[in-house]
């Protein structure tokens, strides 16, 4: 007879049977329990085998009996998930509700109890609160199948959303409550808000709108500005959410002085140079900081990795006046130990480290390791890029780096679509890898079939060719060119050829290009008289003409986005010379553009550009290099590339000799917060082109002024222009609405 193992005498195992698995393996059984084949069982041992075994979640019955010195484990096993179902769910895709459940131990496959689907439908709801859906019901169903297993379903009954019916703000003073509201992401909502979402209540948001509420204040000269409360309040019907600020402004204080205390290296001057704190101006908390970082990075520059600075005010509440003393401590000077990389399970190792100018075995060097930081992030390679700084143990004078980076995909294939007003549809594929297994280089085919710029273009390009950093890039490309002004539009420019570049880094900021290459063009008739212009260069040089272009460029870019700039200076110059074959030319360009930030929401964009041709050994300049100007990337208003000398048959020609002036005033759009992907801009644009034997004139300039929209949309950036042309003349070709979509600019 069999009998439970409770308050039985202590005996020898002399076997172990396991009775009730289904899925579970023996091993996990034997390897849980506190005693082998040959050791002495006892009450104790069994309380410990027992718990042991209900802690590994697999079984919802656990019982141990004897028969004889044979120790009989039973369980029961708990159901398995065999499949999780959603129903009734609209706000999210079931892939992202099935991931956060995932996360908590509810899945396919998975052991399955009560207490889990508790805590599945609590996670569900927190999910929808985060979507400020507070009224979202979940009812689960539990559907038992066989082999012991179950299918899990939540029936999702979402409600509606939730909206912000009011935000207020209590105890301000200094500054109004609309005035306040508008520094706020979050609001009540507005025609905009199908597309910002920002009438949704969010506690990270509002957290983000706190910390901008404060940051306001502080660099307004509230030094002892202070948040009491945050009320967040839900109507019963869990429709409307109303948020109430309690705030204590305190008073403004002035800057009374500044002084330095500490150790300076006896470069106190040099210090001094870098406080932005301002004697009688308002307290800045901005400032400070700027200050306090500026110091510790001066201090890296020297080598001292764990420099301390401290800015200690001192309050003068009598007279609202307050004076910094910034306490600086040095600590002691460090080496680079080692250079650590993390994350880079892709790209080589040689490939980072390349771009770094702290080496090992030196100096810690701030500004080297920040510029570091920079350059990896400039590649392109990854979504972050951070460099830690941690003590090497048992030493005081040594430091390694951490360089963590997270990879994101490298590899594109494009297909799309685009329709411009200049150049009807246009479909296009592209596929590139700008990291191509891993080694930094690049390697893309792109394909466009708009109607009036074909292309096939392979490119490949090396950033470093040689260990000194000289990159090479290399294009091989098929061009088809139609006019664009519908004027006699029925004649093609046929450009093959190749080229090679390389680029010379002279300094961090500066790089020098120069390059050859071969280009072969075609003059195809059409079925229409050929221009004047074109004919009169075939009746001298042929349909067919060759050129051999030396290229020379020179860029600098200190932009803080490519694509959106708010801030920063780029410049280029670019110069081809054709110096063998049909085609002898000589042609340069040069361009500015500068963006300056007004606030955080307003940007002033400048752009200049300049351009110079002339033909060589008594030959004119070849047509098919002109500049063109006129309509989006130019002056718009008027017809894409309509500007310029005409040939005797009305064509826009282009010409050798080309100026471009844009001023922008870019600013959020309506009801979208800070949104910097959909931007609306005031602009003013002048230019034209000239003949060869024109000089420029500013009287000739054609100008206009208008607003435009932009956004960075899923199928490419949209780029919109209502223009007003100025100055213009008989014989422009007007065109006030202007648009182009899938292309960059």
């Amino acid at each position: 007879m069999a009998q439970a193992a409770w308050a039985v005498d202590p005996f020898t195992v002399r076997d172990i049977r396991v009775e009730g698995l289904q899925r579970v393996e023996p091993g996990t059984i034997f390897a849980s329990l506190p005693f082998r084949v040959g050791e002495t069982y006892s009450d104790d041992k069994g309380s410990t085998a027992i718990r042991a075994l209900f802690g590994l979640g697999l079984f919802k019955d656990v019982r141990l009996e004897v028969n004889g010195d044979v120790l009989v484990v039973i369980v029961e096993e708990r159901p398995t998930v065999a499949d999780v179902d959603f129903v009734g769910s609209k706000e999210f895709d079931k892939d992202v509700l099935k991931k956060a459940l995932r996360e908590i131990g509810l899945a396919d496959g998975q052991p399955f109890d009560k207490a889990l689907a508790d805590r599945a439908e609590q996670e569900l709801k927190r999910q929808y609160i985060n979507r400020s859906m507070y009224g979202a019901e979940i009812v689960t169903t539990v559907t038992p199948i066989e082999r012991n297993r179950v299918n899990v379903s939540f029936n999702v009954t979402e409600g509606d959303i939730a909206k912000i019916k009011d935000i207020r703000i209590v105890g301000n003073k200094a500054f109004s409550e609309s005035t306040l509201r508008g520094l706020f992401d979050l609001d009540t909502g507005g025609w905009m808000s199908w597309y910002t979402k920002s009438d949704r209540y969010s506690r990270a948001k509002l957290n983000a709108d706190i910390e901008t509420l404060r940051s306001y204040y502080l660099a307004r000269g509230y030094l002892e500005f202070k948040l009491d409360s945050t009320q967040v309040a839900i109507s019963p019907d869990k429709q409307d959410v109303t948020i109430t600020l309690n705030v204590t402004e305190g008073e403004r204080f002035i800057v009374s002085g500044v002084k330095l205390e500490g150790n300076y290296l006896d470069r106190e001057d040099e210090f001094k140079s870098l406080v932005a704190i301002k004697p009688g101006e308002a307290y800045n908390a901005d400032t400070v900081a700027e200050t306090t970082k500026a110091f510790t990075d001066f201090y890296g520059t020297f080598g001292f990795a764990f420099a301390r600075v401290e800015a200690l005010p001192e309050i003068d509440r009598a007279n609202n006046r307050v004076s910094f003393v910034l306490q600086g401590d040095p600590s002691r000077r460090a080496y680079v130990r080692r250079i650590n990389l993390a994350g880079n399970n892709r790209t080589r190792d040689e490939v980072v480290r390349r771009e770094f100018r702290q080496f090992e075995s030196s100096w810690y060097d701030g500004d080297k390791i920040r510029l570091s930081r920079d350059r990896i992030d400039r590649l392109g390679f990854f979504t972050d890029v951070a460099v830690d700084t941690q003590e090497v143990p048992g030493t005081t004078d040594q430091v390694d780096l951490t360089v963590n980076l997270v990879e994101k995909p490298t590899g594109n294939l494009q297909l799309g679509a685009g329709y411009s007003s200049a150049e009807s549809v246009s479909l296009s594929v592209g596929v590139r890898q700008e990291n191509v297994f891993g080694t930094g280089n690049y390697l893309g085919l792109e394909v466009n079939t708009s109607s009036s710029n074909r292309q096939l273009v392979l490119s490949t390009i090396d950033p470093y060719f040689t260990e000194d950093g000289i990159s090479r890039a290399v294009d091989v490309y098929h061009r088809t060119s139609r006019p664009l002004d519908g004027q006699g539009g029925d004649y093609g420019l046929k450009t093959t050829g190749a080229s090679i570049r390389f680029g010379v880094p002279f300094t961090e900021a500066d790089t020098v290009y120069f390059g050859t290459g071969y280009e072969r063009l075609k003059i195809e008739k059409g079925i229409n008289a050929l221009p004047v212009t074109y004919q009169n260069y075939i009746n001298q040089f042929g349909e067919t003409s060759s050129s051999v272009p030396l290229t020379v460029g020179w860029t600098r870019d200190n932009r803080d986005s490519a694509l959106v700039p708010t801030k920063g200076l780029y410049q280029r110059v670019y110069g081809d010379w054709g110096i063998a074959g049909d085609a002898r030319f000589l042609r340069a360009s040069y361009q500015i553009q500068q963006y300056i930030p007004l606030n955080r929401q307003y940007t002033v964009a400048l752009n200049g550009e300049i351009g110079w041709g002339r033909g060589l050994n008594n030959r004119p300049f070849p047509v098919f290099k002109n500049f063109y100007s006129g309509g989006l990337g130019s002056v718009r208003g008027y017809q894409q590339g309509s500007l310029g000398p005409r040939d005797t048959s009305d064509l826009a020609v282009g010409g050798p000799k080309k100026i471009t002036l844009n001023a922008e005033v870019i600013a959020p759009f309506p009801g979208v917060g800070n949104d910097r992907t959909l931007r609306l801009y005031g602009f003013v644009d002048a230019g034209n082109v000239f003949g060869e034997n024109d000089p420029y004139k500013l009287g000739d300039l054609r100008a206009s002024v208008g607003v435009g929209l932009s956004w960075i949309s899923p199928v490419g950036p949209l780029r919109i222009a209502i223009a007003n042309p100025l100055r213009k003349k008989p014989g422009d070709r007007i065109e006030r609405l202007q648009f182009q979509i899938g292309t960059s600019f």
